[in-house]
């Protein structure tokens, strides 16, 4: 089996939960050997591994900064990586391919909750949307592969993701990650407050990565479909009442600044996953409040061991 993807945030837990079920020759391939976005790499990682089955995680993720900064690069690197790879994989005579996309690929005004029947009513969010937009090809890409040739490939939707050993880079984080650093940040400093981008208002849905790496695999051992799926929580909460709760909970007694100039994003995120729950029988379990905390103690210890300085 190959995962691509498999050291980063997502990929870790995938790849853990597949070792504890007993899956052997488990291949993770690193970046710096096959770089999928270059012409023949796919090719060749597929002959080298010769994989039954390709779970692919692998790509160019970021928040909101990082997106409008580079949005050029957002759209070819992902465009590129997945669309090579599922077509070597096809060639190469993988059993099954689990394409794993975005929420960011659905409109910007879909209505709420999100259905999977929505994804094709209009344009993503600006600020994300080369990333969204290249990463949906593989559900186009799914669709036509089944059709013509009768590649057995799965899309599935995952929402936001958040819990230990998320990216904290500023520059790329994304908006749990960047508050909780924020947060510790102006306490470390003294600061009497925070500045959060936007006003606050939008709403968002987040599922701790623990859970979405099992419906990843839940996913890839029961489902055998084109139609795409949402990997949700159906736990929607406003970036407001979210930033008050990791400065509640990291014990933050300052102000909290709203940068109105800065985007909000896409106004309101929130899935339906009743698919999900009928076609594999996929149900998140952390509460939002738990895994919050697990992952603020994470960032905690490991900036206190001097690892994220």
């Amino acid at each position: 089996m190959l995962v691509t993807g498999g050291t980063g945030f997502l990929g870790c837990y995938v790849t853990s939960k597949l070792t504890a079920r007993g899956v052997r020759n488990l291949f993770v391939p690193r970046s710096a050997e096959y770089d999928l976005v270059q012409p023949g790499v796919a090719r060749q990682l597929l002959v080298d591994t010769k994989p039954h089955l390709v779970i692919h995680l692998a790509a160019r993720v970021g928040g909101i900064g990082a997106n409008r900064a580079h949005p050029a690069d957002f759209f070819y690197d992902n465009l590129m990586m997945s669309t090579q790879l599922f077509h070597e994989a096809w060639r190469a005579g993988v059993q099954k391919f689990t394409a794993v996309g975005t929420i960011c690929a659905y409109p910007k005004f879909t209505p709420v909750p999100f259905r999977e029947e929505d994804l094709w009513n209009g344009y993503p969010e600006e600020t994300n949307a080369p990333y969204g937009l290249a990463k949906k090809m593989l559900l186009v890409q799914s669709t036509a592969y089944r059709e013509q040739y009768g590649f057995n490939s799965i899309f599935l939707l995952p929402v936001n993701l958040y819990g230990p050993g998320d990216k904290i880079d500023p520059e790329s984080a994304h908006v749990i990650p960047a508050l909780i650093r924020k947060f510790a940040d102006a306490k470390e400093a003294g600061q009497d407050h925070v500045v959060a981008w936007g006003d606050g208002s939008p709403t968002r849905e987040f599922l701790y990565v623990e859970d979405a790496a099992e419906a990843i695999i839940l996913a890839t051992e029961r489902y055998n479909s084109s139609e795409p799926v949402n990997i949700g929580s159906s736990f929607e909460i406003s970036i407001r009442e979210l930033t008050e709760l990791i400065g509640e909970l990291m014990a933050f007694r300052g102000e909290i600044v709203w940068d109105t100039t800065k985007p909000n994003g896409q106004p309101r995120r929130k899935l339906d996953t009743s698919r999900a729950l009928k076609a594999f029988g996929f149900q998140a379990k952390t509460p939002f409040r738990e895994g919050l905390k697990r992952t603020i103690d994470w960032y905690l210890a490991q900036r206190s061991s001097g690892e994220l300085l």
